[in-house]
């Protein structure tokens, strides 16, 4: 998720680190810190606070007679939750949601093994509580999708193994996108059922039932956005 912004330099970052990673041709190539302030009708300082908050992204860097620029694509910082969740907005970003799944596929099913043995008491109830939100807020897509990111949050947690639960940034930002798109229109069939799996095989210390359940599950999302994409 992103962290919060306000102001005016927030909204300046927002909106050109969306440009750029969209590859609007006028955030391309050199970018002029004077116009960017005629743009946004904002001053100078506004401007380079932005531009350093997006340099720290990779996104832009400033060079001596080089001026500022965008820097290649393969400089990106993409496992900042904001360039992962400019990238997930673009519904046109397939190859974006190949990856997400990809990777969820090598983590996630590693994680719910790890958390049905290392889970605690309170984790059990965390997930359990995720779940019955999710059940309540169906017809509401954001409470709904902030609820499963929780759900798989508390999950990587529950595995004990804090590089899988770093993580969870990425699952965060591609799964609130994903979820915008799939669940636009309520929640899909089977979605109550394959997260019920996952937990109750972890609430039973069962690694292999976990593990089954999140690949069921994960079945399911690919299923899922099939759907969307015919």
């Amino acid at each position: 998720m992103s962290y919060p912004r306000r102001g005016m330099h927030g909204e300046v970052v927002e909106d050109l680190g969306r440009r750029i990673v969209s590859g609007d041709p006028e955030a391309e190539g050199h970018l002029d810190p004077i116009e960017l302030g005629r743009r946004y009708n904002v001053s100078h300082t506004v401007v380079r606070e932005a531009l350093k908050t997006l340099a720290a992204k990779g996104l832009v860097d400033a060079r001596p007679k080089r001026g500022t620029f965008v820097r290649p694509r393969g400089d990106w910082s993409l496992l900042d939750p904001d360039v992962l969740r400019w990238r997930f907005e673009q519904r046109g970003d397939t190859d974006m949601l190949r990856d997400l799944a990809e990777v969820r596929a090598v983590v996630e099913p590693a994680g719910a093994r790890l958390a049905a043995a290392r889970r605690s008491e309170e984790d059990v109830a965390a997930l359990e509580a995720a779940l019955e939100r999710m059940a309540a807020t169906a017809a509401d897509p954001v409470a709904h999708t902030e609820a499963d990111v929780t759900f798989h949050r508390v999950l990587l947690a529950a595995s004990r193994n804090e590089l899988l639960e770093c993580l969870e940034v990425v699952i965060a930002a591609a799964l609130s996108a994903r979820d915008r798109l799939v669940h636009s229109t309520g929640e899909r069939p089977g979605f109550a059922a394959t997260h019920r799996a996952v937990l109750d095989a972890v609430r039973e210390g069962d690694p292999d039932a976990a593990e089954t359940a999140m690949r069921d599950l994960l079945a399911q999302a690919e299923r899922d956005e099939s759907d969307l994409s015919h």
